[in-house]
C-alpha cells in the first residue's frame, strides 16, 4: 500500500500529464481553459474535454460571462476543437526529455509565481531548455524589446543596456528575434547574468534560423522558455500571445525602438495591464522606428529613460537602487562664490583692465575688487598685465564657457 507521500506524489504528476495534452489541445492563453482548470483541476479538466461535455455549472457560468461581455459563446464547438487536438501526452515528455527540455507546472518549486498576476491566461506550463533556474532569474529581470528592423542607434542601446542591466546583477528578458531582442540578449551574455529567451514554438526549435549560436549560448547561461510543445512551429498569433509572457515575467518592460505598430506595443500594453513598470527610450524624431516609443512617453504610460540608473531606479527596491541625480561636468569656477564670481565676469579676456574699473563693472566696491584679483591670480584665472588685469589664457577657454568675450 502506498504512502500518503507517494500519493501525492503521483497526483502531482498525473496534473503534469493532463497540462502537457491540455497544452496540445487548447492555445496558450486561452481564458476559457485558463478557468476550467482553476474550476476543476487539470485531470478533470482533460476528462470532460475528452468526452466532449463540460461541468453544467461551469458552462451555465461561461454563457453568463460572455453575456456580459457582449461576446459569442459557443463552447460545444470549442470543446470539439479541443478534443479533435488531443494527441498522447507521455510521447511530447518523452520528446522533451530527448531534446533536453523540462516542463515546469504552477505549484512546482521552479515556477515564477509573478505568472499568476495573468490570470485566467496564465501559462498551463512552461517548456524550459537551459541552465538557469527560471524563477530565481526573474525575481530581479528587466524585458528588452523592440523592432525587428531596429536601427544602428537602436541596436547599440539595447546591446548597451542588456550590458549594464546584467553585470548589476539584473536578468534579461525578451523574445529572440532580430534587431532589438537579440541585441538585448547579446549585451546580457556578454555582463554574465542569465537572459531569457521566450519563444512562440518549441523550446528546440530554432526561429529565426540565423540564430542558433546565439540560443546555444543562452542555454548554457540563462534559459529558452516556451508555452508549446517540443517540435511546433511559431505561428503570427502566437507571437503576440507569447508577449504577456515576456511581460509577466519582469518587473518592467524597456520599449527601445518601436514603429506606430509594431508587436513591441503589444508588450507594453500587457506591461501596463500588468502594472508593471513601463519605460521607452528617445530616438530621432524623424525616425519611424522611434514613433511607437514617443507615443508611450507622450501620452503617459512609459517613462523615459535612457540609462540602466534609470531603469534600475525605477524597478529596484525603493531607496536602495536610486539613480544618480545627472548634472554637467564641474569647473574650477563653480566652486567660487558669487563676488569672486561677478569680479570674474568683469576681468577682460584681452588688452587689460584696472582694478577701479573692474570693480565698477561687477557691481562691487575697490577693495573687495582688490581681494578678489589676489585669489583669482592665486588660482590661476587671472593674470597682472600693464594695464591692470585680463584673463589668463586657460581661464578664458575653460572657466568661462558660452559667456567668455
Amino acid at each position: 500500500m502506498g504512502t500518503p507521500l507517494d500519493s501525492g506524489t503521483r497526483t502531482r504528476e498525473d496534473d503534469r500529464t493532463a497540462r502537457v495534452a491540455l497544452m496540445r489541445m487548447a492555445e496558450a492563453g486561452d481564458p476559457v481553459m485558463g478557468r476550467l482548470i482553476a474550476w476543476c483541476g487539470p485531470r478533470q479538466a482533460l476528462e470532460q474535454v475528452r468526452r466532449g461535455s463540460l461541468d453544467p455549472d461551469f458552462a451555465t457560468k461561461e454563457n453568463e460571462l460572455a453575456e456580459r461581455s457582449r461576446r459569442r459563446s459557443d463552447l460545444a464547438r470549442l470543446v470539439a476543437a479541443w478534443a479533435a487536438r488531443y494527441t498522447d501526452p507521455d510521447a511530447d515528455l518523452a520528446l522533451g526529455r530527448e531534446r533536453g527540455a523540462r516542463l515546469i507546472i504552477p505549484g512546482d518549486s521552479e515556477w515564477p509565481t509573478q505568472l499568476d498576476d495573468l490570470g485566467d491566461a496564465r501559462p498551463f506550463g512552461l517548456w524550459l531548455d537551459g541552465q538557469a533556474n527560471l524563477r530565481f532569474a526573474c525575481l530581479r529581470s528587466v524585458a528588452i524589446v523592440g523592432a525587428r528592423a531596429a536601427t544602428p542607434y537602436g541596436v547599440q542601446v539595447a546591446a548597451q543596456l542588456g550590458s549594464e542591466l546584467s553585470i548589476r546583477g539584473w536578468t534579461v528578458v525578451s523574445g529572440g528575434a532580430y534587431g532589438i531582442d537579440a541585441a538585448a540578449h547579446r549585451g546580457a551574455l556578454a555582463g554574465g547574468s542569465p537572459t531569457v529567451v521566450t519563444l512562440a514554438c518549441g523550446v528546440d526549435e530554432c526561429y529565426p534560423r540565423a540564430h542558433e549560436d546565439l540560443f546555444r549560448v543562452v542555454r548554457s547561461q540563462g534559459v529558452v522558455v516556451s508555452e508549446w510543445p517540443p517540435g511546433a512551429h511559431p505561428t503570427r498569433p502566437r507571437f503576440l500571445v507569447r508577449n504577456r509572457v515576456i511581460a509577466a515575467l519582469s518587473r518592467g518592460t524597456i520599449v527601445v525602438q518601436a514603429a506606430a505598430r509594431s508587436g513591441a506595443l503589444n508588450t507594453a500594453t500587457h506591461a501596463a495591464g500588468l502594472n508593471r513598470h513601463l519605460m521607452a527610450v528617445p530616438g530621432p524624431i524623424t525616425a519611424v522606428t522611434s514613433e511607437g516609443c514617443h507615443m508611450l512617453i507622450r501620452s503617459g504610460k512609459a517613462v523615459c529613460v535612457t540609462s540602466h540608473e534609470e531603469v534600475i531606479d525605477l524597478v529596484g527596491s525603493i531607496g536602495a537602487d536610486l539613480a544618480p541625480e545627472r548634472r554637467g561636468p564641474i569647473r574650477p569656477r563653480d566652486e567660487l562664490n558669487d563676488e569672486t564670481r561677478r569680479v570674474l565676469e568683469a576681468v577682460p579676456a584681452r588688452g587689460g583692465a584696472g582694478p577701479a574699473v573692474i570693480a565698477v563693472a561687477a557691481g562691487v566696491d575697490l577693495t573687495t575688487a582688490i581681494g578678489c584679483l589676489g585669489g583669482l591670480a592665486a588660482a590661476g584665472f587671472v593674470e597682472p598685465v600693464a594695464r591692470g588685469w585680463r584673463l589668463r589664457r586657460q581661464a578664458d577657454l575653460q572657466g568661462r564657457g558660452d559667456h567668455a568675450r
